[in-house]
């Protein structure tokens, strides 16, 4: 639920940030901001994704109570992430403009597109510093404080874009940087959180050094659930480019389509995160059976959920769009609410995605999780290179659930197939079969997620 909250903030001060731009500075802004969302998942859910795949080996250690690598695998982390940070941010920056051209970004909305994602991509350290830190809390088991903490930078976050647009006349460049600003602020309380109130992360100034053996494991945690985010977006690239071929109406349908969605999906993504971790504490522990009984838990709430959040967008999606757009965009709002309707109807398949590939990803097999990337990456390339230029908008309707089926479809087998080798390697599944060899696979797969 604190995890809940949070997102719930992150996604409510998003879309604030999409309703004042399309009341204040019309449609055609509102699609330019929307035209970024695709390229904006892609690099930043890939920055959140590593600082996620860094708290789980952070995770494991504090369910085995071994703070002295807890303690080097955070000191690390921070190094790895500042390389990274400067990288990315040098580089997305200056390949930007072009990332849009080649995405065939309406002539009309492309220059406020590139206004507004460029300040975003100038903000990646402090998406990296926020993520890292608020991860870092979550894997000693404090979920609340970094949800304070967003919930604070929410409010500042509204009142920077009111002053940015209203008063400074910023255009869409001042909610982006009200995003930075306000995530910075987010980032510094976490860190001056830590400093104060967790002894174990103390660190010696030894612990400080760089260690490639901590640092072969992050990235072995990171990077793939990094690219987990970067894969899934490149799909959504492809099929954001198909949506700009069908003009500025499309894509603004599409933004406040994907709003909505975002925030009412909230809830999944809250329980994939908070598998994740909980996975990789009882990997620590060896209590295999409690990550089980986790895991349907948490599918239970999902689709509890996902009736509730089908009924609502089914019944009222065409007045909630009413927020992004005025009432005379007759046309835009029908197209947003088929949208939102047809992707409800199918949460109950996200629920899944969610739940099974965070688990997967928090127990240490981060391949898995990385091709079921592969799997929506194709199904939306196949709505977006295939049927979107035939069926138009109705394909693109249907382009997230295409997605969803052919995730859970591969995370499903997978997940079963992960618990089967843990109970080996932990020697709690009797097998005679099991080969004089397993020793050895052990080893190896202890070397790199440090379950031991």
């Amino acid at each position: 639920m604190p995890m809940l909250l949070g997102l719930l903030f992150q996604q409510f001060y998003s879309m604030v940030d999409t309703i004042i731009v399309g009341k204040w500075l019309g449609v055609n802004s509102l699609a330019a901001v929307g035209s970024t969302g695709s390229i904006n998942f892609m690099i930043i859910g890939f920055c959140m994704g590593v600082c996620n795949g860094f708290a789980i080996p952070v995770a494991q250690r504090f369910g085995s109570k071994d703070y002295v690598s807890l303690r080097k695998f955070v000191a690390n982390s921070v190094w790895v992430s500042a390389v990274l940070a400067s990288v990315m941010t040098v580089a997305v920056c200056l390949l930007c403009k072009p990332i849009l051209q080649v995405m065939r970004t309406p002539g009309d909305i492309i220059d406020e597109a590139h206004a507004y994602i460029f300040v975003i991509f100038l903000g990646i350290p402090v998406t990296y510093m926020y993520n890292l830190l608020a991860g870092i809390i979550r894997s000693l088991g404090d979920s609340r404080t970094p949800v304070y903490f967003l919930i604070m930078s929410s409010v500042i976050n509204i009142v920077l874009d009111i002053v940015s647009i209203r008063y400074l006349h910023m255009g869409v460049a001042g909610p982006a940087w009200a995003t930075v600003i306000s995530q910075a602020i987010s980032g510094a309380l976490c860190l001056v959180y830590i400093r104060k109130k967790f002894e174990i992360l103390h660190l010696q100034r030894d612990e400080w050094k760089v260690d490639w053996h901590y640092i072969r494991n992050l990235l072995f945690m990171g990077v793939p659930m990094g690219l987990q985010y970067s894969i899934t977006a490149i799909g959504s690239v492809i099929l954001q480019t198909a949506v700009n071929g069908l003009g500025s109406s499309a894509v603004a349908a599409v933004t406040a389509g994907s709003k909505m969605s975002i925030f009412f999906c909230c809830p999944f993504d809250a329980l994939g995160g908070t598998i994740a971790t909980y996975a990789g504490q009882n990997v620590g522990a060896k209590k295999l059976e409690r990550i089980n009984s986790g895991i349907r838990a948490a599918v239970l709430i999902g689709f509890v959920y996902s009736v509730a959040a089908c009924a609502v967008l089914v019944l009222f999606g065409d007045r909630i769009a009413l927020l992004f757009l005025d009432a005379d965009e007759a046309v835009i709002l029908s197209r947003v609410h088929k949208y939102v309707s047809v992707n409800s109807a199918f949460y109950m398949l996200l629920t899944l995605v969610n739940v099974v590939r965070f688990c997967i990803q928090g127990m240490g097999f981060s391949v898995f999780a990385i091709l079921a990337g592969v799997c929506e990456m194709i199904a939306r390339a196949i709505m977006g290179f295939g049927l979107v230029p035939l069926l138009g908008f109705d394909a693109v309707c249907f382009a997230n659930p295409l997605a969803w089926i052919m995730a859970d479809a591969f995370l499903i087998p997978a997940y079963l197939l992960c618990i089967r080798r843990l109970r080996k390697m932990f020697g709690q599944l009797p097998d005679a079969s099991i080969s004089r060899a397993e020793p050895a696979e052990r080893a190896a797969y202890a070397d790199k997620t440090g379950c031991r």
